[in-house]
């Protein structure tokens, strides 16, 4: 096996591992413990603030120990974080636990593989190998929400015990790694001019906020949507495959995003995705029947994809596929693992005293999405005209 056949099937075995558990934990511990919409929201604000310091001190441990040892140390730690869970599956303190320690090692984890990936890339040559390394790890989002559903209703363990095989299984992949990629050399003829990577910085600045409001409202929506479609009629079984729809959509969006480079360099799509993001949430969230629930999902997908893949596309341009340029983005993702939970936890509060969910979300989430909305549309107006 070639060495980026490799990496990428160590993206989707690693995606899949941590789908199971990120993604599929909520309706585990909904359907199993009981947990309220309050209490999945603060397991998420855990997760995301442990994602944010592992992303964050990615940078740092790979300069002094080199990347192999680095993503080594990540996939061992997400294992042994499983082992508490075969013990004791349904012990609610044993899950907030694994899930802080998980959150911390897949933060540390995807900036070195996102590294691994994209280092002595060209330019012309990072658009196909982030489109490759998309698609590896969002193929395995709505297939391993589809198999958390019947792993919950099988038994309390089989999930956690999936996940931790799959740790086991990437472990071999990830030994055979060089102790650190080869990245582009700095004065290479294809390293873009100052003026076009001026350009690169604001739409690289610009899609980060958005990527910030993505992913907060994409984690609100991870611990909410359990009860969205129980309230719809829905099983566990159902609706984690019900709520994978929205990792399908954007799945799809790489996969164009990949083929058509016609969106490269320009604004256009980061202002579509500015406005879809917040009115396809509420449609999500809100919808009064499955309908009008999945054509939430559908929109969603589609901006997230677009403000993911051009975040991680010119970061990698911009940063030269260094971790940091990964341990920025990652770092970022987690930020939104955090405000997300807080500002729907805000959300959640107002919705009671006010009497209507709908309206509490909103004036909980109104700061965020302006914040996030604004920052992204002020960098676009600093890109210079295209000649």
């Amino acid at each position: 096996m070639s060495r980026a056949a490799r990496l990428l099937v160590i993206t989707f075995i690693e995606s899949l591992a941590t789908t199971l558990i990120e993604r599929g934990v909520y309706f585990y511990s909904h359907g199993r413990l009981q947990f309220t919409d309050m209490e999945n929201l603060l397991l998420a604000l855990g997760f995301g603030a442990a994602y944010v310091a592992g992303a964050m001190s990615s940078h740092g441990l790979t300069k002094r120990f080199a990347d192999k040892p680095v993503v080594v140390l990540a996939v061992i730690g997400q294992f042994l974080a499983c082992v508490p869970l075969l013990v004791q599956p349904e012990s609610s303190g044993v899950l907030v636990a694994a899930m802080v320690a998980l959150g911390g090692f897949n933060g540390l984890k995807w900036p070195v593989i996102e590294s691994y990936v994209s280092a002595g890339r060209t330019p012309s040559e990072q658009a196909r190998t982030v489109g490759r390394f998309n698609l590896a790890w969002a193929t395995a989002v709505p297939l391993g929400l589809a198999m958390a559903g019947p792993l919950i209703g099988w038994s309390s363990r089989a999930m956690f015990v999936a996940a931790a095989l799959m740790n086991a299984a990437s472990l071999i992949l990830v030994r055979s790694l060089e102790r650190r990629p080869v990245l582009l050399a700095s004065d290479h003829p294809e390293r873009p001019a100052p003026e076009r990577m001026a350009r690169y910085r604001s739409l690289l600045a610009s899609s980060r906020w958005s990527m910030v409001g993505s992913y907060s409202l994409m984690w609100i929506l991870a611990a909410l949507l359990p009860h969205v479609f129980e309230d719809l009629g829905f099983g566990v079984p159902v609706a984690t495959a019900l709520s994978g729809l929205l990792d399908v959509f954007r799945c799809a969006t790489f996969l164009v995003l990949q083929l058509y480079v016609g969106w490269h360099y320009r604004r256009g799509p980061l202002v579509w995705v500015i406005i879809g993001l917040p009115v396809a949430f509420f449609v999500t969230l809100f919808g009064p029947n499955l309908a009008t629930v999945l054509a939430g999902e559908l929109v969603f997908g589609i901006a997230a994809g677009l403000t993911y893949y051009a975040a991680l596309y010119y970061a990698m341009i911009v940063k030269n596929a260094a971790v940091e340029a990964g341990g920025a983005h990652e770092g970022i993702i987690g930020v939104g693992f955090v405000i997300g939970p807080l500002a729907g936890i805000l959300g959640d509060l107002l919705g009671r005293s006010m009497g209507s969910p709908f309206w509490g979300m909103a004036a909980g989430l109104a700061p965020l999405i302006l914040v996030c909305a604004a920052g992204a549309v002020w960098f676009l107006a600093k890109c210079r005209p295209q000649r």
